[in-house]
Order: structure tokens, then C-alpha cells, then sequence
């Protein structure tokens, strides 16, 4: 098990990692989920040891590894940029780690190439290794980089956005063939992304990075479903959050006055979320029965194959996105400037309480 506890990385004033507890458990894929600067490569580097927290504590199966110098953590890194080595083919590639590391280091050529063999077998390269790094594609490149790292057999593999530089279709297979190799080796990973659709389909387990520190960790399932603040809900790219006042059993917010599903303190700044797929629209005088709803106008459609996402503006021009899957279409026929009534039923409404930050 990893443990990240009141973990601190300050650059001079910036703060890049504020007191982060993590907990990675054994044999798990974890996704770790947060938007561009963040932290995520920060966190992965602290970790990996090519850079030393300020404050707080990392250990890893009981094991202190802050001050321990990266090669003696036994610990895998998968570089997004791949970083292997141009000059070398792709054996000797995946023979490097084992044939230099500082302990245990493999010197029978014999063993080097049965091992380099068997890690490019588990990654479906089998037959590649006399080729050369530049006469391969970008998603062989991604897969000799995982075998170098797994061919240490290290403790735990740390990913740094591994299919950032790959196509869609590269993308969706890497997905599945990196789910199937760790539940082959039972060993954990940790896997960094900036993409909510990618953390949701790898992670056993989301955790999301938000203002240096993780705002939730928990199944992509409840993740998705019930965030527990309006950091969580945000990087998902799945809520609407609209801010308001609490106001004789209402939230007063740009869209008007909405019901609260639990009491709050007159005057008490709160947000309640609706996620994308659970608005409905409807003409203003044919909202149906039993639902709360407020008023938008509609700007415009985005197509994305089997969805479509439907943009509305409130009052004050705060963006409001209605999803809906073209399978099962359910939206009305709508035109751009025309007012609509958006409606959800009550108890999907979540309402977090505080201000947005």
C-alpha cells in the first residue's frame, strides 16, 4: 500500500501540493484525475523520488521512502513522452533497467534476453525486440516503456498521462490492454490523466486533484454519480453548478429561485449541481409534472457522434449543457435565442454549501 500523508511541494511562493493525503491500496488501478497544472506530474515525481516533499510523509508498504534516492524505491515510471533510449533497439531497451540498476542488477545475457523476451510478450510485442525505437509506432513506443518498467518488477507503476500522445482508436486499445496487464501482475498503478473519460474507464478508483489536494478518492461509479463538493463535480465535465443564496426555503440563484432538498441558514451561500444527462427541456408552459425547472435561453448545439450537447445561457450568461444520447433522444426540436423551461427531477439536484472558490 502507497501512503501520501500531509504531503507539501512549495516552488518559492507557489504552492503546487498543500498537506495531499492519498492512499493507494494494494493490487488496485488508480486513476488520479486533475486539470492541467494541478500538480499531478508533481505529485508523481515526489513519489518516484526525483523530487523531495517540503512537508509530510511517503511510504510504501510501511517503508519510508521520502530522502531514499529514486533507483532504491523500486518503484516503475512510464513517461508520457516515452523518454526511451533512440540509439538502443527495443530489447535493449527493455534490458537496460535490469542490466544497470544499482541492486540485483542481471548480468547472464541468457537471463536478459529471456526476461526482455517474456515483458515484451506481456505487452504484445513479442517478435519486436531487434527492431529499432524509430521504426515503431507511438502506441509500440507506449507499450516498450511499460515493459521496461514491469521487467524491474517494481512495487507499484506510476503513469504520466501514458495515452496523451496516442490517436483515439490507440487511446481505446491501450485502455484495455493496460487493465489486462496489471490484473496479470497484481501489482498496483497509479495512473495521472487530465481527461475524466479516460481516469472513469481505468481507475478501480478516481482520485481528483484540485487546489493541490485530493478533493475525493472514490469508485468511478460514485464518483461520477455523487461528487461530494463542486471541485469533484468540475472535473468530471458532467455537472452544471449554480451558485445562489439561501432565501425562505430557496436557493436564489442566477436562474431563479430553486428548491433546496435539505434546510439551510437564511443568507447561507450554497450550489446546487444537475448533471448534463438528467436536464430535461420543454417549452415554458409544458414543463412536466412533479418537476422543479428554471428558465435558459438556447444558444447552440455540439454533435459528438452518440451524444449531443445542447448550450444555454442563464440570466446572468452563466453556460448551462444539456446532454442527450442520440439512441434515445429525448430534447424537443429547439432554436437558437428561444427561451426553454430546463427541468430535473428534485432528488437529482445536489446541493453543496459554501461559496465557490
Amino acid at each position: 500500500m502507497l501512503n501520501l500523508s500531509g504531503v507539501t511541494r512549495r516552488y518559492g511562493e507557489t504552492v503546487a501540493l498543500e498537506d495531499l493525503n492519498l492512499i493507494v491500496p494494494d493490487d488496485t488501478y488508480m486513476s488520479l484525475l486533475g486539470a492541467s497544472g494541478a500538480g499531478k506530474t508533481t505529485l508523481l515525481r515526489l513519489i518516484a523520488g526525483f523530487e523531495e516533499p517540503n512537508a509530510g510523509q511517503i511510504s510504501l508498504n510501511g517503508e519510508r521512502l521520502d530522502g531514499k534516492a529514486p533507483h532504491r524505491r523500486d518503484i516503475g515510471f512510464v513517461f508520457q513522452n516515452f523518454a526511451l533510449f533512440p540509439h538502443l533497439t527495443v530489447q535493449e531497451n527493455v534490458e537496460f533497467g535490469l542490466k544497470y540498476r544499482e541492486t540485483g542488477a542481471c548480468a547472464d545475457p541468457k537471463e536478459l534476453t529471456e526476461r526482455a523476451a517474456d515483458a515484451l510478450q506481456l505487452v504484445g510485442l513479442d517478435g519486436f525486440g531487434h527492431r529499432g525505437v524509430g521504426e515503431i509506432s507511438g502506441g509500440q513506443k507506449q507499450r516498450v516503456a511499460l515493459a521496461r518498467t514491469l521487467v524491474t518488477e517494481p512495487r507499484i507503476v506510476l503513469l504520466d498521462e501514458p495515452l496523451g500522445a496516442l490517436d483515439a482508436n490507440l487511446r481505446n486499445r491501450m485502455c484495455d490492454e493496460l487493465r489486462a496487464i496489471r490484473e496479470r501482475l497484481r501489482v498496483s498503478f497509479l495512473h495521472v490523466t487530465g481527461s475524466e473519460t479516460e481516469a472513469l474507464t481505468m481507475g478501480d478508483t478516481v482520485a481528483v486533484l484540485s487546489d493541490g489536494r485530493i478533493v475525493q478518492a472514490d469508485g468511478s461509479t460514485e464518483l461520477f454519480t455523487r461528487p461530494h463538493n463542486p471541485a469533484a463535480a468540475r472535473h468530471l465535465n458532467a455537472w452544471n453548478l449554480l451558485e445562489g443564496t439561501a432565501w425562505a426555503g430557496a436557493l436564489d440563484t442566477s436562474a431563479g429561485m430553486l428548491p433546496l432538498s435539505r434546510p439551510l441558514a437564511e443568507g447561507a451561500a450554497a450550489q446546487i449541481a444537475l448533471r448534463f444527462d438528467q436536464l430535461g427541456v420543454s417549452d415554458l408552459d409544458a414543463v412536466p409534472g412533479g418537476r422543479s425547472h428554471f428558465t435558459a435561453r438556447y444558444v447552440t448545439g455540439e454533435f459528438n457522434g452518440p451524444t449531443a450537447l445542447s448550450f444555454f445561457r442563464a440570466p446572468d450568461g452563466a453556460l448551462i449543457q444539456v446532454v442527450d444520447h442520440l439512441g434515445d433522444p429525448r430534447l424537443p426540436e429547439l432554436t437558437e435565442g428561444r427561451s426553454y423551461a430546463l427541468h430535473y427531477a428534485p432528488g437529482d439536484a445536489l446541493l453543496f454549501e459554501g461559496a465557490s472558490t
